[in-house]
């Protein structure tokens, strides 16, 4: 089983070396390391190699650590970190993210919301990752007698809407059988277009309930109610900004993982965090979002779902005996995490 390895900048390396620790700890896998982002400008001169795109469609699965930083944060600038992500997903058709939010009860304190709003959260963000806005044709930006101008499009066609949807409700059948689809149906075209074939996919699942919720009463409910949700399925945007605002729950952006899938096995895995450049190099980054995101890889692309909860299950039980990194209030170094999930294993 071959593990592309992308580290990418900032903390990407140093959270992506403690999950191979511990995926080591589990199986033996066959590990290809590449470059993506901002390293990969300054050694190649592309956010995207043409080595590291091969490399990952001859792999099984992708983990990746985080893109960006001060050095390539030029908005004028024609190859930017980012592009390496966007590029990626776009190049193995990974057309769907999977963000589980899940509270932990040790970390109530953790988040700035009040232990009554976070108790019991357990949902799954489902957003689509290869259309809408940040791929849309044509992209302008003009100078006219009357200043400057800027144009974005925001597309989608039906297929693109009805695999994530239908994705998220196979999903939301082995979970609480709840969908709720986020649009904004009520001003964009191209959202009650994503509602109407919501509503047509959902009759393929009797058994799930379907609702429907617009992006800014989304945004409000998830620091107010977000114990109702189940599965969230929403576009592009936003769930880009959703899940942020969602990772607030849970106490930390460094506890979250993420999938990327598409039709396949292979899938893209990587925290949902940043790169963090303000710590990189301190060895203080705490590696649980990375260490989760390959347990999403062992369960969703390698089909080692024992091993898979085997990680989890040490991850709840180290948070549980007190173990924290500095973004959660404590003093233990990003290797002091590692091993102490690792001695759970």
């Amino acid at each position: 089983m071959k593990i592309v390895l992308l580290g990418g900048d900032g903390i990407g390396p140093e959270v992506v070396a403690a999950a191979r620790q511990v995926l080591d700890r589990v199986g033996r896998f066959e590990y290809d390391e590449r470059r993506i982002g901002g390293c990969a400008i300054d050694a190649t001169g592309t956010a995207l190699p043409d080595d590291t795109l091969e490399a990952c469609r001859g792999a099984d699965a992708v983990l990746l650590g985080a893109v960006g930083g001060p050095k390539w944060d030029d908005p004028k600038a024609k190859v930017r970190p980012e592009q390496g992500l966007l590029g990626i997903r776009k190049a193995l058709g990974l057309y769907a993210n999977l963000r589980p939010v899940r509270v932990h009860p040790a970390l109530a304190d953790a988040s700035p919301l009040k232990p009554e709003r976070t108790q019991g959260v357990d949902l799954l963000f489902v957003r689509e990752l290869t259309g809408g806005l940040y791929f849309g044709k044509p992209k302008l930006r003009e100078r006219t007698p009357i200043g400057r101008r800027a144009v974005d499009t925001l597309e989608y066609k039906e297929d693109e809407i009805k695999r994530v949807v239908a994705l998220a409700f196979r999903l939301a059948a082995g979970r609480r059988k709840q969908v709720t689809s986020v649009d904004k149906a009520n001003v964009l075209e191209s959202s009650r277009l994503w509602r109407e074939i919501a509503e047509e996919t959902g009759r393929d699942f009797p058994e799930v309930k379907l609702s429907h919720q617009l992006v800014d009463s989304a945004a409000m409910r998830l620091v107010s109610d977000a114990r109702a949700f189940d599965v969230i399925v929403t576009e592009n945007m936003f769930g880009d900004i959703l899940t942020d605002e969602a990772a607030v729950l849970a106490g930390s952006l460094g506890l979250l993982p993420s999938a990327s899938l598409g039709e396949g096995r292979r899938g893209l895995y990587e925290p949902i965090h940043g790169s963090a450049p303000d710590i990189a190099g301190k060895g203080i980054a705490n590696p649980t979002g990375t260490i989760l995101s390959a347990a999403l890889l062992l369960r969703h692309s390698l089909g080692l779902d024992e091993e898979a909860a085997r990680i989890e299950s040490a991850v709840d039980r180290a948070i549980a005996d007190g173990l924290r990194t500095a973004d959660l209030g404590g003093k233990l170094s990003t290797s002091e995490m590692t091993d102490g999930v690792m001695a759970r294993l």
